[in-house]
């Protein structure tokens, strides 16, 4: 298998060496600084690199654009229009919609890894960044070629995370509340916390105990990177802000009442919040559970694969792996997929019978 890498800092040098050493893929990579492109090549996370994003696409089974966000629909738009016809091209993005226009092309499948680390660079690329991780990948039900949606999940599996299908807006409006909110609320937390000590530099704050170190740990993240995350998702950002403000309002109402009872009623509902939420993201496939075997015969139509997915996605429910078998006219065929769990596989069976496609145990 032929990969190509556009883009090889953290990410993109992550998936390098995952593919090298995991998929047993010939990796070539792109980046627009020639610097980035020797170290990744000394490094060993591509084996060789090429000079633009033509060459570095050609004769590629897989492509993974992991350039800035800001920079992502032009790289895409470029690697659609050089890579083959039967290439899955996908991306690292933290932000989905800015992609519509490419969605369209049944080669594109957006990505993004839930990984990464407080150090930037391919000098701290690892194979094992993303075991373990969720990565969200976001098809389109009226485009994506289910043959390679297959490929893609085949793969990411086999760098060791968890594919996860979810619609591109709910994807964005995810990542507004749980990863680009917390940002905005840490840079504001520091400011606060700076601006008691009247703006003196030499000052210090006394010792604080952890939380405001674990609710600040991500102040000031890279702007290089982040000011494009949040201009690109800046209208589910406007939503998440706007939500919490009116938040912040209601907690301020209770306090200047002085409602004790309300004040306690929030503290213990965000306690039991936080236990729910924790516990979705421990989907099946963990702790041993057996894997098993679901069979669906669906008709041979572009979106299908896509369909299953986002359904199961959605729902909580982990493909461990697929495949798929196409009948011999081509009209329909069997896609097999592999569930973790025997609440999740009852899960997905029902899920996928209710989409109007027959479905069994194997």
């Amino acid at each position: 298998m032929q990969i190509a890498v556009l883009g090889v800092g953290l990410i993109g040098g992550s998936i390098g060496l995952a593919a090298r050493a995991r998929a047993e893929a010939e990796v070539c990579g792109y980046d627009p600084d020639p610097r980035v492109g020797a170290r990744a090549l000394e490094l060993g996370a591509v084996e060789r690199v090429a000079k633009d994003v033509a060459e570095a696409v050609r004769g590629a089974d897989a492509v993974f654009v992991a350039a800035p966000v800001g920079a992502l629909p032009a790289t895409v738009a470029a690697a659609l229009e050089a890579a083959p016809r039967d290439c899955v091209v996908t991306d690292v993005g933290s932000t989905k919609r800015i992609l519509a226009e490419a969605a369209g092309d049944e080669r594109f499948i957006g990505g993004h890894p839930l990984a990464g680390a407080e150090t930037a660079g391919v000098e701290h690329a690892r194979e094992d960044l993303f075991d373990g991780a969720t990565w969200y990948l976001t098809p389109a039900l009226d485009s994506t070629a289910g043959v390679l949606y297959e490929r893609l999940h085949r793969l990411l599996t086999s760098f060791g995370a968890q594919p996860t299908a979810i619609d591109a807006d709910t994807h964005d409006r995810l990542m507004a509340c749980v990863s680009h909110l917390p940002h905005v609320t840490a840079n504001l937390l520091v400011s606060q916390a700076a601006g008691l000590l009247g703006g003196e530099a030499s000052k210090r704050l006394p010792a604080v105990g952890p939380s405001f170190r674990d609710a600040t740990r991500v102040a000031g993240a890279n702007s290089a990177i982040w000011t494009d995350i949040y201009m690109s998702n800046r209208d589910a950002l406007l939503a998440a802000l706007d939500t919490l403000a009116e938040r912040l309002a209601d907690v301020r109402a209770a306090l200047a009442d002085g409602d004790a009872a309300a004040v306690t009623a929030w503290n213990d509902r965000a306690r039991r919040d936080r236990d729910t939420l924790l516990g979705a993201g421990l989907v099946g496939g963990v702790g041993g559970e057996p894997v098993l075997e679901l069979r669906a015969s669906v008709p041979n139509r572009p979106g299908v694969i896509a369909e299953i997915a986002l359904a199961l996605g959605s729902n909580g429910v982990n493909i461990v792996d697929m495949a798929l078998a196409p009948s011999e006219d081509n009209r329909q065929g069997v896609v097999a997929l592999w569930i973790a769990g025997e609440e999740h596989a009852g899960r997905a069976q029902r899920l996928i019978g209710d989409l109007g496609f027959p479905v069994a145990r194997a």
